[in-house]
């Protein structure tokens, strides 16, 4: 049982010795520890840490996060970081007693890059840096192992040429090919050493057609080149649009990591791994993992060749394989977390190359996280911070509905759960532009590389022959959620001819299949779905104390009731519906934070607004709003049934006219198109034409809508809170407990917000008039303009509580018509990092926040019991819901379906505050 090194007592330094420290560009891997991901990185402070407890981790050296920066602002490398490299040069082959650029024992690099958030295969890698010619042949005859020697340096020359010089990979496939054609083999694990010498001179050939010049011969230039490629591919494409989605930085820059190297590829008792503490699938106890066998760095990982399981390795190798499990037990104590582990064997010993915290799938996330406070190792507070809103939405998604007809055509590695249909694509570009025309697909791929991504992203599941649990498609779908099934080796995928064949079943591109990413299953068409476990349990289905319910139902229900139990923010739900209110209330909501009542009148209600608009006069008005109350208190009975004894918080009528009209655009045509054709327009028709023409606005969400449609039509907001008040009677009527408020939308001014609701108090005195009842109402107002934000002092003196409409506000406040930048110019502006999230999807903190920040302690100021709430989609964003909670706002309100997500992330969010 390995035991961690005592690690040494951090001496204080003089602070001229710390200032030069933190100057410095390069620091060795004894320096430091994880707590310096910002200076060294992820992979360079694990590495550190890992040396401070004892394992046996190559030697090497880091160069910070700082130099990245700094090459990233002027384009090249700095002016001391040259000097720093080969005093750290002249450190590790003491070391090693090696020598770099050396031709007998030579010294040997690894050039990897290492963020502060781990990024998985999204920037570059290039090993065996030190090779030439010279060193091959010495090597091969100090190893014995010609092969091994030559296969070194051709992959050295391969990375070189793709990352250092850019050179399309299969420029380097196409030579390959050819060798192997004209060496009688059929790939290149079966290639000799004269093949691998002529594919090594192939392979040179093609860098000095691309670049114009002689492959270099100094390795030094080798070394400086590869850190530059390093550097230069935190801006790569791929690395972008991962930093977008996962919301890292773009300014923080890249660590270099300057290792080693150890070889896998040596001999038949050599071999690279990558290894997880505990099944980062589905959170299962027990080693996890695969091995390949004289294999070097990036093979597992790529997914080339498929290897063998952990525990075929123990089999193989039994007492390295002990070894290693005491490696995984010692680093998840010390970690007190799943980790994720890269190994490789040279000749029978064990080397730890790095490690982090593993991803893992939502699935495995809670369960590993309740593992953990079992074995005592966390606490519940720990726990819930483990978990976040976005798992949960995950494991809230349907499952594959097995009980009928299905057609499995083949079965792979489960490398990331869910359930997954659609039209097979070959191609990642192509998967992008399909997805985007609203096409749902499925990318085959032999195996994935990190150029895939954009093709992955757009994709509903991930489909690959080769590779296994810990290849980059298995990694990085687990990290984005994306169901995946890997090294499905019954399968062979053809991509220039678009298909695949697995045995006498030919699926072709466009045809559709199913993947189930937590059995490996793949059907042959589309395969219908059934509620996942954990909506069953959240919906009342399912009780997590029987017998049915899954290990992940049983931590989802600790985790919730826990959260519940600490959170201060109360969750609403925004439900139209009597049936939308019911969901929300089984799902937890602790009452409607917004019914929006314009909606009761779309489908086929969507007359009376027409009929409204073209009465010709006041009576015809009032006669159709008479039609239109019984309507209303209809709807307002079934969701105050649904929500007895929780607040029910009822906007006023708020339709975008051009929401519920037809266009003036189509009318006008068909107009034209009558007077050309000398066709007779009925009267109702040349009517609408005129209504709408009349009311046609060039920008409807700044028009005739909200607190402005009550003003001109006093009736219709009159007869609102009439059916409000009888449907209370009612709902009361029937032993429930009714509690109403009212919503008066898109306020802007005092005078307004004072006006409408002295006409609505008294329209409710007079209701309830007869009833024996003189209950009052409370009358509120959205905050959705930034003026209402920012006089809501003078607001509050007329409303009884505020809820913030961060939709309107984020369009106003931005001047962004929501319909029409996201599909327009707000993707470009995310593209070019212009924007770093979509405001519409996560709050705006830096803008539109303080806004509320003004509100907020503008009415706090007035009263500080003064109730505050959410009601637009952000009420139901992770990330949003922190800020809400730091606000100190009363409750957020969102759609049923993510009330439990906003139980969870208020939790969360309580114990982070």
């Amino acid at each position: 049982m390995l035991r961690p090194k005592k690690p040494p007592k951090h001496t204080i330094l003089p602070r001229d010795v710390r200032s030069i420290l933190v100057k410095r560009l390069i620091h060795p891997f004894t320096f430091g520890d994880m707590s310096q991901k910002d200076l060294l990185g992820g992979k360079g402070a694990n590495l550190a840490e890992m040396v401070r407890i004892g394992l046996p981790v190559p030697p090497g050296f880091t160069i910070t996060t700082q130099a990245c920066r700094e090459f990233l602002q002027s384009g090249a490398i700095p002016e001391t970081l040259n000097a720093e490299i080969e005093s750290a040069l002249t450190d590790l082959e003491a070391q090693t007693d090696k020598k770099f650029g050396g031709i007998t024992n030579p010294l040997l690099v690894s050039v990897r890059s290492g963020a502060k958030f781990s990024m998985p295969g999204m920037m570059e890698t290039v090993l065996n840096v030190g090779m030439t010619p010279e060193v091959t042949e010495s090597l091969a005859a100090s190893s014995g192992n010609p092969r091994f020697a030559w296969d070194s340096y051709r992959r050295f020359i391969e990375m070189f040429g793709k990352i250092v010089c850019e050179i399309e990979p299969d420029e380097f496939h196409k030579v390959q090919e050819r060798v192997c054609q004209a060496s009688g083999v059929t790939d290149l694990q079966n290639l000799g050493v004269e093949g691998l010498k002529h594919l090594c001179d192939g392979f040179k050939k093609i860098i000095t057609l691309a670049t114009g010049e002689d492959f270099p011969a100094d390795p030094r230039e080798h070394l400086i080149r590869s850190v530059e490629a390093v550097f230069r591919s935190w801006n790569s494409e791929r690395a972008q649009m991962y930093r977008r989605r996962e919301r890292i930085p773009s300014d923080i820059g890249t660590a270099v990591n300057i290792q080693s190297m150890v070889f896998g590829n040596l001999s038949e008792d050599s071999g690279t791994g990558v290894a997880f503490t505990r099944n980062p699938s589905t959170g299962e106890v027990g080693r996890y993992g695969d091995y390949l066998q004289k294999a070097q760095g990036e093979d597992v990982v790529a997914g080339i060749r498929t290897p063998m399981s952990l525990d075929e390795f123990g089999q193989l190798s039994p007492e390295v394989a002990a070894e290693l499990d005491s490696v995984m037990e010692l680093l998840e104590a010390h970690y007190e977390d799943l980790c994720d582990i890269e190994f490789t064997i040279e000749r029978g010993k064990l080397w730890i190359l790095q490690t982090r915290v593993g991803k893992r799938t939502a699935e495995a996330a809670f369960r590993i996280a309740l593992q953990f406070v079992d074995e005592n190792k966390i606490s519940m507070d720990e726990a819930l911070l483990r978990t976040s809103g976005e798992q949960l939405a995950m494991l809230m998604f349907p499952q594959f509905d097995t009980s009928g007809h299905l057609q499995e055509i083949a079965r792979g590695i489960p490398a990331s759960p869910g359930a997954a249909v659609g039209e097979v694509v070959f191609d990642s570009k192509r998967a992008f532009d399909l997805s985007k025309a609203g096409k749902k697909v499925i990318l085959v791929r032999r195996e994935t590389s990190p150029d895939d991504l954009v093709g992955m992203v757009a994709s509903e599941g991930i489909l690959t022959s080769r590779g296994g649990k810990t290849s980059h498609a298995a990694v990085v779908a687990r990290g984005m959620g994306k169901t995946a099934v890997c090294g499905t080796d019954s399968i062979s995928v053809d991509e220039r001819a678009n298909l695949f064949t697995a045995g006498t079943v030919t699926v072709y591109e466009g045809d559709v299949i199913s993947i189930d990413g937590t059995t490996g299953a793949v059907y042959l068409g589309d395969v219908p779905v059934v509620a996942s476990s954990v909506t069953s349990y959240l919906e009342g289905r399912l009780s997590a104390a029987s017998d049915e319910a899954t290990p992940v139902v049983k931590a989802v229900d600790r985790i919730l009731v826990h959260a519940d139990a600490l959170r201060r923010l109360k969750v609403h739900t925004n439900a139209d519906t009597p049936e939308d209110a019911i969901r929300a209330r089984i799902l937890g909501a602790e009452g409607v934070g917004l019914c929006r009542t314009e909606h009761m009148f779309l489908g086929p209600r969507r007359s009376y607004v027409e009929r409204l608009v073209l009465a010709e006069n006041e009576d015809i008005q009032r006669s159709v709003i008479a039609e239109m109350e019984p309507l209303q208190r209809a709807d307002f009975v079934g969701i105050m049934m649904a929500m007895s004894g929780l607040p029910v918080t009822i906007r006023l009528l708020d339709p975008p006219l051009h929401e519920f009209l037809p266009s003036l655009v189509i009318l006008s045509s068909e107009m034209a198109r009558a007077e050309a054709l000398n066709e007779e327009v009925a009267p109702r028709d040349k009517a609408l034409f005129a209504a709408v023409n009349r009311l046609h606005e060039a920008n409807p969400m700044l028009g005739l809508r909200g607190v402005r449609l009550g003003v001109l039509i006093p009736e219709l907001y009159k007869m609102q809170v009439r059916a409000l008040v009888h449907a209370f009677l009612e709902v009361r009527k029937l032993g429930h407990d009714p509690r109403p408020e009212v919503m008066i939308p898109l306020v802007a001014t005092q005078r307004e917000l004072l006006y409408l609701r002295e006409t609505l108090e008294e329209e409710i005195v007079k209701t309830f008039k007869g009833s024996g009842l003189n209950l009052e109402i409370p009358i509120g107002t959205m905050i959705e303009t930034p003026r209402a934000a920012i006089t809501a002092d003078r607001l509050g003196v007329y409303a009884d509580f505020f809820s913030f409409g961060t939709n309107d506000l984020t369009q106003l406040t931005w001047a962004f018509s929501r319909d029409d930048v996201e599909s327009t110019f707000l993707p470009r502006y995310l593209d070019l990092e212009l924007l770093p999230f979509n405001p519409f999807e996560s709050l705006d903190e830096a803008g539109v926040g303080i806004l509320l920040r003004t509100a907020v302690d503008l009415a706090r100021g007035l009263r500080s019991d003064f109730k505050l709430g959410v009601c637009g989609e952000h009420g139901g964003d992770p990330r949003s819901i922190h800020f809400f909670n730091s606000l100190g706002l009363d409750y957020v309100s969102c759609s049923p379906f993510r009330v439990p997500i906003a139980r969870l992330e208020s939790g969360r969010a309580a114990v982070i505050a």
